[in-house]
């Protein structure tokens, strides 16, 4: 076996073990084939590439060929019957070779005398390669015994199905490409220490295919949302991550010293009121995909950094953002999954029906049995808050318990997607008051198994009134809250330019991932999550 199962090894030999690689580098650059002096190699195909074309040939050379048959045979003449038909379907396929030259990373080494077996990993999978001495050559056969789990090889080939029925690579050509000098986890245990799993991703990569699909779907719903909203006339633009003012959310964000202009900047926790000024300059459909910074706890749902998809659209309200949000987590769900029917844990959750609507009110008295539309005064909030053991803070309104009633009460029901209308003013500065109901909003908050994932509004674009919103945020941060917005002057320069009746989503990239790769924490659709240093 060629691999080195360090799981339980001690210190010294794992020295040793290392100690070693290092002098079959040194021995290899001696003889003049110093692996990293190659710089680069042709790579025509993929492993799932060599399964696919061989099985596409194979149904067709061999179509209508039946099964051997070894009824009433005794053993020896089974064998030779089951040998003669491998024999004559080998010849079949060998005659229209399918050559191949792949790339990868050795898994697993298995040397027979004369003749090996290698798996050969790569982004697409993994496949079997046999190493014969008799077709590589002597010289090459001999460096190839000496090769270790986790060097990366050249392999140049034809695709054929062995005996026992696994479809391989027989070689006619290896190169090594790279050395690995470090040891690989032992393969039959894998990386299962998630603190690890985090910090050392590349490892993880390697040892777990989930994990790498993982990352691949993430890729996937990132440029599936991409295309959905190009389709959709959106243009994709760019805005600072170092601002002055950073706003658009309620969130304590990072801070630093900018030393050129001697001013402190913030990086920001939100894409909005940059995309907003977008708006008034006339780009009617804007949407940007992002990192945010927001200065707090780490847990299964938050990380410090995060990505965030914001649109704006022009000429429309927050019932057009729930059809378009609809609409793209449907869209999204069917192109990465193929299906909008999936599991997240052993709940199966379903995009292709219609999703809920329901005001944040009519949650509450469903849920919790209180009737904020009977409750008028913020004592009489405060008073069936302390009813029902329901924290607050004395600066909170009527409208501020109603949302702390629906976060206790309410949230955990939203497993299904369920927007959540009409929230209080008091916790939406950003937003358009409704017009027929005094003290709430036009926004909604898109919850799926119970966790909010998107947040929308029709958005606020009377200056005078924002500027209002603006000074009690202010007064909050009077009071020492961190998480409050401040006043934006240039944000409502541009709201007096004037900027048309608009619509807009935000919603993170990473949750919205979870769910898709029935991942438990944020740190699994990470790639690299924030962690605390070592040192």
């Amino acid at each position: 076996m060629g691999n080195e199962n360090n799981n339980q090894a001690p210190e010294q030999d794992i020295n040793q073990l290392l100690k070693v690689r290092r002098e079959k580098l040194a021995g290899l650059q001696e003889a003049g084939k110093d692996p990293f002096k190659i710089t680069k190699y042709n790579q025509t195909h993929h492993t799932d590439d060599c399964k696919s074309l061989y099985e596409e040939l194979e149904s067709k050379l061999l179509a209508g060929r039946t099964p051997v048959n070894t009824d009433g045979l005794d053993e020896a003449a089974a064998r030779e019957a089951v040998n003669n038909d491998y024999n004559e379907r080998r010849a079949i396929m060998d005659a229209q070779p399918i050559n191949v030259s792949i790339a990868g990373r050795m898994m697993f080494k298995r040397v027979m005398g004369k003749a090996s077996f290698c798996n050969i990993q790569d982004l697409k999978g993994n496949i079997q390669v046999y190493v014969a001495r008799d077709a590589i050559g002597e010289d090459d056969y001999a460096d190839f015994k000496k090769s270790d789990i986790g060097d990366i090889y050249g392999i140049e080939g034809y695709v054929f199905r062995t005996k026992t029925g696994e479809i391989s690579i027989h070689a006619s050509k290896i190169t090594l490409l790279v050395k690995s000098l470090q040891i690989l986890p032992e393969k039959f245990h894998g990386l299962t220490d998630t603190d690890t799993r985090y910090r050392q991703r590349y490892v993880d990569l390697i040892m777990n295919a989930e994990s790498k699909d993982t990352f691949i779907k993430r890729s996937k719903i990132i440029s599936t949302i991409r295309r959905f909203l190009d389709d959709r006339g959106f243009m994709e633009v760019e805005t600072p991550m170092l601002v002055s003012n950073a706003g658009g959310a309620a969130a304590r964000p990072f801070e630093t010293h900018f030393n050129a202009l001697d001013e402190d900047l913030r990086l920001r926790i939100s894409l909005e009121l940059y995309l907003k000024r977008l708006i008034v300059g006339g780009l009617e459909r804007v949407y940007e995909i992002g990192r945010v910074f927001r200065n707090e706890g780490l847990d299964t749902r938050h990380n410090p950094e995060f990505t965030l998809m914001e649109l704006y659209q022009a000429y429309t309200d927050y019932y057009g953002m729930m059809d378009l949000t609809e609409a793209m987590f449907r869209h999204v769900a069917k192109e990465v999954l193929g299906t909008t029917k999936f599991m997240y844990g052993d709940i199966e959750l379903d995009f292709e029906k219609p999703f809920e609507r329901i005001t944040m009110i009519d949650a509450v008295k469903k849920y919790a049995g209180v009737d904020f539309d009977a409750i008028a005064t913020d004592e009489e909030a405060k008073a069936i808050a302390k009813e029902k053991h329901v924290e607050f803070e004395d600066h909170h309104k009527k409208g501020d318990i109603l949302s702390l009633f629906f976060e206790e009460f309410c949230e955990e029901h939203m497993v299904q997607p369920t927007f959540v209308m009409d929230h209080p003013i008091e916790i939406s500065p950003l937003t358009k008051k409704k017009p027929d109901k005094e003290g709430y909003v036009e926004r909604f908050e898109l919850f799926i198994n119970g966790w909010e994932m998107c947040n929308a509004y029709s958005e606020l674009n009377d200056p005078i009134d924002q500027r209002e919103r603006f000074k009690a945020q202010d007064a909050l941060a009077d009071l020492g809250d961190e998480e409050a917005n401040h006043t934006d002057e240039d944000f409502l320069n541009a709201l007096e330019i004037g900027m048309a009746p608009t619509g807009g989503i935000g919603y993170g990239i990473d949750r919205l991932t979870m769910l898709l790769t029935n991942s438990p924490a944020i740190r699994d659709v990470l790639l690299f999550p924030t962690m605390k240093s070592l040192n």
